[in-house]
């Protein structure tokens, strides 16, 4: 019955053939404009897609890094607790193991001949003053201090506010502004080896210019315009790259960092791909911040000549040096290709399937259209 019939037609219908009218108008303001959009469209998808961003690759952002860093250079220092000093890296470069982030020595206060005994604690920890020997429990830590309290308080007269005798390493640091200052440091060199790795596409590389010349490392220093792939740095050039001068940074102690970046377009010969280098001071926003500066203490152990444990205590200022790796690379891939054709072609379907609405505001009327139309059945 009907409902036989029904099903029949949608069955046959399967296989109507079906055809599509043009519409043409003959309006040349639709035209141009139609025209218009579709060179925008085209110019989006070849410009912006493929030839700017690339959208026939294939991407990796999850570069593997490994940096190494060597300094040379050495100094004369004069302190008045040693006498003339020559140091180098071992001395001013912490730490010595050559890692990605390191400091640079340019001024140190050095407390010398410290010995395990008993003294009075620095006038400049709070919690070490006092008036009685009550007010310095034995036994207690000092806080933000330089012992352990022994139960005496050391004053100069009976009425004066004194410190609490401590046991600890004596005598304790002096408060003295920093006696060795090493300008010089600025003619210090740093090789920065970098590699990298794109595990996607398994490729390897270094920031090391790949020449056959063995002496090439040893007479080079970096350039951006010279020598823009040789991984040796002077310090003041690397401050100087960052907008600052060197001895200005030098003098409380600053951090520089510097960017390594990898954007390597696979597709393209091995030799294309290299590093860009930026360099930034990474703590200038705090010039006159009470937080600004950068220092840190360390000590050297000895025996002296009746056999007596010592130590030298340093506390150092310096420039902080952090080496950052980032970056990308791409490479020709058939499905990317593919889905971003695919888009564009959909977009400028989606254009044409607007040309109507286009010519109704056009002409100010979304329901009629007065212009002079032409259909032809294909």
């Amino acid at each position: 019955g009907m409902a036989e019939d029904g099903w029949k037609s949608v069955f046959f219908s399967v296989f109507d053939y079906k055809t599509e009218k043009y519409v043409i108008a003959s309006n040349k303001r639709v035209g141009v404009l139609y025209r218009v959009i579709q060179l925008a469209v085209l110019g989006y998808i070849v410009g912006w897609v493929f030839l700017t961003k690339k959208g026939y690759q294939e991407t990796e952002e999850s570069i593997q890094s490994s940096v190494i860093t060597k300094l040379k250079g050495v100094v004369l220092i004069n302190s008045s607790e040693t006498g003339p000093l020559v140091w180098g890296p071992e001395d001013y470069v912490i730490p010595p193991q050559g890692e990605r982030v390191f400091f640079v020595v340019t001024n140190v206060i050095q407390t010398p001949n410290q010995k395990l005994t008993y003294c009075a604690e620095s006038s400049k920890v709070l919690d070490a003053h006092c008036r009685l020997n009550e007010d310095c429990v034995a036994g207690d830590a000092v806080i933000a201090g330089n012992g352990i309290k022994t139960g005496r308080c050391l004053k100069t007269s009976r009425n004066a506010t004194g410190t609490c005798e401590i046991f600890g390493w004596c005598p304790v640091e002096r408060n003295i502004r920093p006696e060795l200052c090493m300008i010089s440091a600025e003619n210090f060199t740093v090789y920065i080896k970098n590699f990298i790795r794109f595990p996607k596409f398994g490729f390897s590389k270094s920031n090391v210019l790949d020449t056959t010349d063995s002496s090439y490392l040893k007479n080079c220093t970096y350039h951006e315009v010279h020598h823009p792939y040789c991984p040796i740095f002077r310090l003041a050039e690397l401050a100087r790259q960052a907008k600052h001068d060197f001895k200005e940074m030098a003098v409380m102690a600053r951090s520089i960092g510097v960017l390594i970046e990898w954007n390597c377009d696979l597709d393209k010969d091995y030799s294309k791909c290299n590093p860009r280098y930026t360099f930034t001071r990474l703590d200038v926003h705090s010039n006159k911040s009470i937080t600004s500066g950068y220092n840190f203490r360390h000590v050297r152990y000895y025996k002296n000549t009746a056999g007596e444990d010592c130590r030298t205590l340093y506390k150092v200022y310096g420039i902080r040096f952090d080496i950052m790796v980032t970056g990308q690379a791409g490479k020709f891939n058939i499905i990317p290709t593919i889905i971003n054709i695919g888009s564009g072609v959909a977009l400028m379907g989606a254009v044409s399937m607007n040309r109507y609405y286009i010519s109704s505001i056009l002409n100010h009327n979304p329901i009629k259209c007065p212009l002079k139309m032409s259909l032809f059945e294909t």
